[in-house]
């Protein structure tokens, strides 16, 4: 029976490039793996063939042989005819790149690491200020006390798994001429079988528990920030080694202040008169202090006051950021008729010296629609 032509096998173009053979090679050898397909003899001839085009194509060398000469270059002792039984033997090489379960491996412990856990922790911008420590408390599993973790009843052990020979895989032979190793299925790759199981873990090794964590937030925090609690996590299966805790810190939105990294900004209102006149107030800072803001003569809308070292301090540094305060100059509304008049009469006595900024935008406005009239 003539061979199919190797791109054909694959379903690939002559023109395909590393990425696309690998895709392809992948997808077919799921699909007809013999261990998906029990005694369907179809499918391993299939695979076998699957199998054949790929070690001649994914070979650059190989590959240009194959488009010049065809199969030919390959039979009555040249190319992959004669290395044939090593083309078939270095496939456990192609498949190890793509699914590591077909690795040859020697003894698996029956130990397992636990899983890693995750806890959202709030903090206020006053927490994240000063720093603190918080208790927590995390639903985990920890180590079974009465058989130390091991899943065997106190007294006795774990066995070696009977299947494998605690080596946690078996090999099949797939054709006569190679084997292909997967997962010991009675141990499930552990390499030991508990015959005896702990009464309080069931076997596992570990139990459900609820702890008590304190946690330390260091002064500067930020948003987003994540600490790591090595051991803190999931304990591991028959006295494997516990996974770790990630906490993921989030600021609560304050009432006066927004941040941006060590700064701290803060927007208060001023009536007309003050920012016209000057004045001062007060604003709270993060240390539970109090500022003293001076608003001078003729302030505008939107001018920002520093405040330097009232910030947050830079994690892990001496450093202190500042705060930003910006005025907003609050327009009065619901007059009285008296001080209508009186505003009124302050806008008949004002000059182009009292608003500088709108007398001229207002003349540059004027000089352009000049120019258009002109054209």
């Amino acid at each position: 029976m003539a061979k199919r032509d190797f791109y054909e096998v694959l379903g690939v173009t002559r023109s395909c490039d590393e990425k696309a053979l690998k895709g392809a090679f992948r997808k077919l050898a799921m699909e007809f793996h013999p261990d998906r397909n029990n005694g369907d003899q179809t499918a391993e001839i299939k695979f076998k063939e699957i199998n054949e085009a790929y070690e001649i194509l994914r070979d650059p060398q190989k590959r240009a042989a194959y488009d010049r000469f065809g199969h030919q270059a390959f039979e009555h002792g040249a190319g992959f005819g004669a290395g044939a039984g090593a083309g078939f033997a270095s496939f456990a090489d192609i498949f190890d790149e793509f699914f590591g379960d077909f690795r040859a491996g020697g003894r698996r412990s029956g130990r397992e690491r636990g899983s890693d856990l995750r806890y959202n922790l709030e903090v206020t911008l006053e927490e994240a200020y000063s720093g603190k420590a918080v208790e927590i408390e995390v639903p985990t599993s920890v180590t079974c006390d009465a058989c130390s973790g091991s899943g065997a009843k106190p007294g006795t052990s774990p066995k070696a798994c009977p299947t494998c020979g605690g080596a946690g895989r078996v090999r099949a032979s797939q054709g006569g001429f190679f084997h292909i190793e997967r997962t010991c299925p009675a141990c499930h790759g552990r390499g030991e079988v508990v015959t005896d199981p702990c009464a309080k873990c069931a076997g596992a090794g570990r139990v459900s528990e609820t702890r008590t964590l304190s946690v330390n937030i260091p002064p500067g925090i930020e948003d987003g920030t994540r600490i790591r609690l090595a051991g803190e996590g999931e304990a591991g299966l028959r006295g494997g080694p516990a996974g770790d805790l990630y906490i993921f810190l989030s600021i609560k939105p304050h009432a006066f202040f927004q941040r941006d990294g060590a700064d701290i900004f803060c927007r208060v209102p001023v009536s007309m008169t003050t920012a016209a006149l000057g004045g001062q107030f007060e604003v709270p800072t993060l240390d539970g202090g109090r500022s003293r803001v001076k608003v001078p003569e003729g302030t505008q809308g939107g001018r920002q006051i520093h405040l330097k070292g009232k910030g947050m301090p830079v994690l892990r540094s001496h450093k202190v950021g500042d705060m930003y305060v910006q005025i907003l100059v609050e327009t009065p509304r619901n007059l009285t008729r008296r001080q209508r008049e009186l505003l009124e009469e302050f806008e008949r006595d004002s000059s182009e010296e009292n608003n500088p900024e709108s007398t001229g935008f207002f003349s540059r406005v004027k000089d352009f629609f000049d120019t258009l009239g002109e054209k």
